[in-house]
């Protein structure tokens, strides 16, 4: 079974904002809305050695989302790839997706009364292309690829990574998206 996903080496991330950047272009994405944001975290150290890490937070494509959950509708549903999909003619703007989401990543387009998310380019799926996102990545901190094939980069970051793979909170949503960071202090919270 195909399943595509994206890892974020924490370790790597610059913070440039390239990824938010082109994927507003690739989709038309409006001022106000946000499919993927980076945060800042930290600093944290004490003087002087601080140290800070981004955090690229986009749909995180879970395994059980709670925004397919309340959609009254069914407009938002995972396809059978496992990413997690709106369909514009069955949504009707209601938002119930945007509260339950728990990483803030859907928004509401007021022009088309719509809710929009990262859709990992869905659109472009059958290219065998890695997202724009990816491509603009000027530290090639995201990798793209299909988590259940052990010979994609993908899958061998993960493994490679070991224990320092990590997945954002999971409050039985499970999310997919895999975020690798190797520094010890910040996963103590020293």
């Amino acid at each position: 079974m195909t399943r595509p996903i994206l890892v974020i080496d924490l370790d790597a991330c610059l913070g440039c904002h390239a990824c938010v950047t082109v994927c507003r272009q690739e989709n038309n994405i409006g001022l106000g809305s946000h499919w993927n944001k980076v945060l800042e975290i930290g600093p944290n150290g004490r003087f002087p050695d601080l140290e800070m890490y981004y955090l690229p937070v986009l749909c995180q494509q879970c395994d059980n989302p709670t925004c397919v959950a309340v959609c009254p509708t069914g407009a938002s549903f995972k396809n059978k790839d496992g990413v997690v999909l709106i369909d514009p003619n069955r949504c009707i703007g209601c938002q119930y997706c945007v509260l339950a989401c728990p990483y803030g990543v859907r928004s509401y387009d007021h022009e088309a009364g719509l809710i929009e998310k990262c859709t990992l380019c869905a659109h472009r799926s059958n290219t065998l292309d890695n997202p724009p996102c990816v491509r603009a990545c000027p530290a090639q901190c995201r990798i793209y690829g299909d988590l259940d094939d052990p010979k994609s980069e993908a899958a061998k970051t993960v493994a490679e990574a070991g224990p320092n793979a990590h997945h954002l909170l999971d409050i039985g949503n499970h999310p997919a998206v895999i975020y690798i960071l190797h520094n010890q202090m910040w996963r103590n919270g020293e």
